[in-house]
């Protein structure tokens, strides 16, 4: 689903900026996010990627600049603050709770997230969130017992189990081999279809170009370029970074 060109500001970062000490990971960064896109963040391995969406979701607090969502700002605020606030997210590597079953699992997401439920509105909510990610039957499993792609599914449901106002998808399709790629591409189309604001760092460039209403193109902690997935995989200072001189 496309975003209205009228739809509110989900999430603004404005300057922001990030240093290890005298690493600056993230440098000045700023962007918006409307209601309903989906946003590419990509760029080459250890260009700051992960570090800005950590910076979003509360995980690390910025050096200087603002993070403000829907205009309240959480900017440092901590990670557990900002889930509540309504962001929700998934990691490069998975991380689930092995000591719980799948649905205990997709459960957590729906307790400690922006939408809290509880009793039996959690447990059914947690089925449903199950069968929209196609595992409708696995919910007594242990989360051991899964394959790579569903243990990314069941990841996916907990993200969703708060209801997020934004949903951050950090290279949820790596490692997926091309069957299971496909499957994960749908699933983020149908989300899309159903008007989820989303930021997604990935590397799969199809799925980039598939999925993104906008991307933003970060090297060395900088924006070096935005714009459509067209325009910025055109972009000569984008494939100077990706390849090298030689291939600009």
């Amino acid at each position: 689903m496309m975003p209205d060109a009228a739809a509110a500001e989900a999430l603004t970062a404005a300057a922001v900026t990030k240093r290890f000490g005298g690493l600056v990971a993230v440098e000045s960064m700023s962007f918006t996010l409307v209601e309903k896109e989906v946003l590419g963040l990509i760029g080459p391995n250890g260009s700051g990627k992960t570090t800005m969406m950590n910076l979003i979701s509360g995980a690390l607090k910025p050096s200087s600049g603002e993070i403000r969502l829907y205009g309240d700002s959480v900017a440092g605020t901590g990670a557990s603050h900002v889930a509540r606030k309504g962001v929700a997210r998934t990691f490069q590597l998975v991380r689930m709770l092995q000591a719980m079953t799948v649905l205990e699992n997709v459960s957590a997401g729906g307790v400690f997230g922006h939408a809290r439920r509880w009793g039996k509105e959690l447990d059914d909510y947690a089925h449903a969130l199950l069968r929209r990610v196609g595992l409708p039957n696995a919910a007594n499993m242990p989360v051991s017992a899964l394959t790579y792609i569903d243990q990314k599914r069941v990841e996916l449901a907990r993200a969703l189990a708060s209801d997020p106002k934004v949903l951050l998808l950090d290279e949820w399709l790596a490692g997926l081999n091309p069957t299971e790629l496909r499957i994960g591409i749908a699933l983020i189309e149908q989300l899309r279809a159903e008007g989820c604001t989303i930021i997604i760092v990935e590397h799969v460039m199809h799925a980039i170009r598939s999925l993104c209403d906008r991307c933003i193109v970060m090297n060395s902690g900088a924006k070096i370029a935005e714009g459509t997935p067209t325009e910025v995989l055109a972009d000569h200072g984008v494939i100077r970074a990706y390849l090298g001189d030689e291939n600009a």
